[in-house]
């Protein structure tokens, strides 16, 4: 079946079932519970049809087969609330589409033997698939009974093109419901409004945000530098006070992340529409270079390319001595090969930085979720070496080095 139809799921069939006094429902529980049949939209304890006093319970064929083969203590349990072999019978039921369980449906009418729909993103009203090839000639039904059988969906899409590195968004097409792509999402206490269609968001991301917004201290400063619609910077203003600066080359991300700044009523976010490494090397040396003694962390997550701009922070403080240090955590994200993973990322970020990091520097290196069999998604978190900021100036030999000292007692922010 390719393209759905209802009627094909409507039929009779009969069940085992057991009449039972209304008082002892209750009570015969502790032996029937996981006996009983799980339908959609069908009760398994049902009256009896002319006698007030009794209550029959649909039983599951497949578990229940007969009252002599339940363990001895259950039909001890059975024996003492009078239920014996003459209460058991067989009851006829009208199933319908709307009986079946999503999975059922899926099992009935996928190839055999292939991986059925298994998994898919939920955002807000819409349902993201990224089907295998050969459930490509089902998508349509596929999507049809995500439609159904989902509370709340309104529309289903299949990603049909690899994501786009610049803007972060990709092709996809609606398979069943609404072209309706404005949707709400809501995450670590905060409500992200977006065009799903125009912009980055992936749900499964989800506890890695939690994890970046517990790592950072109450009243902090965050420079985000590939915001998005703000899964980083909303929550990490809202929920641990911090001071945020915010930025997409996305237009529409940049317009999203404005909205969720007003929706979610955070006032201490700053919003910018620029490239990465422009954001850092034009927005980040003018607050740095006041009087910054909140730690500072730096968000860097589009795992394709985020490593390559870590190069923006090379001399970023160019001439300039750092007394005090300044306490800046970098998290950058990666994609690196299951097999070499760790060593690989310290491997990038170091040779992207073209300086080695301490030991003593590394927060924290996670893996953050598996993209593919053999590809891994990967965060380092690391204490940027003070060398790095200054290094340009390090390297002038023809004259002084510029000194600028951050005192904290005179200078103004």
């Amino acid at each position: 079946m390719t393209k759905l139809d209802r009627t094909k799921f409507t039929k009779e069939v009969t069940v085992p079932s057991v009449e039972i006094l209304s008082k002892n429902v209750g009570k015969s529980m502790s032996v029937f519970k996981k006996y009983l049949l799980k339908m959609e939209k069908l009760k398994p304890v049902t009256e009896v049809q002319g006698n007030d006093e009794k209550r029959k319970l649909l039983l599951d064929p497949i578990l229940f087969e007969t009252l002599d083969k339940l363990r001895e203590d259950d039909q001890q349990k059975l024996s003492e609330l009078d239920i014996n072999k003459n209460c058991f019978s067989n009851s006829c039921l009208h199933l319908e589409y709307h009986n079946f369980r999503m999975d059922d449906i899926f099992k009935a009418v996928l190839p055999e033997g292939k991986e059925g729909c298994t998994s898919y993103s939920r955002i807000g009203h819409i349902i993201h698939l990224n089907l295998r090839d050969h459930l490509l000639p089902y998508k349509n039904l596929i999507g049809e009974v995500l439609v159904d059988k989902l509370i709340g969906v309104k529309t289903v899409v299949n990603k049909s093109s690899a994501i786009d590195s610049t803007y972060r968004n990709f092709q996809m097409e609606v398979l069943a419901g609404e072209a309706d792509f404005v949707t709400e999402v809501k995450e670590n206490m905060c409500t992200f409004k977006f065009d799903f269609s125009q912009v980055y968001w992936n749900s499964r991301l989800c506890t890695e945000h939690e994890r970046i917004i517990k790592l950072l201290p109450q009243k902090s400063v965050l420079f985000d530098v590939f915001a998005g619609v703000g899964p980083f910077s909303i929550p990490a203003a809202k929920v641990r006070k911090c001071r945020v600066f915010a930025n997409d080359l996305n237009p529409s991300s940049y317009h999203w992340l404005k909205e969720n700044v007003r929706l979610n009523k955070v006032e201490n976010v700053e919003t910018f529409n620029l490239d990465g490494r422009q954001f850092i090397r034009e927005q980040m040396p003018p607050f740095l270079l006041t009087r910054p003694t909140e730690p500072i962390h730096v968000t860097m997550n589009l795992p394709a390319l985020a490593v390559e701009f870590l190069d923006a922070f090379i001399g970023l403080l160019s001439g300039v001595e750092l007394d005090p240090l300044l306490d800046i955590t970098v998290h950058v994200y990666s994609f690196c090969e299951e097999s070499s993973a760790f060593s690989e990322m310290r491997t990038k970020v170091e040779s992207a930085l073209k300086h080695s990091i301490e030991d003593e520097q590394i927060v924290e290196l996670v893996d953050v979720r598996d993209v593919s069999p053999k590809k891994h998604m990967l965060r380092l978190s690391f204490r940027i070496p003070p060398d790095v900021l200054t290094k340009a100036a390090e390297e002038e030999t023809s004259s002084e080095p510029k000194r600028l000292k951050l005192d904290l007692e005179t200078q103004d922010r």
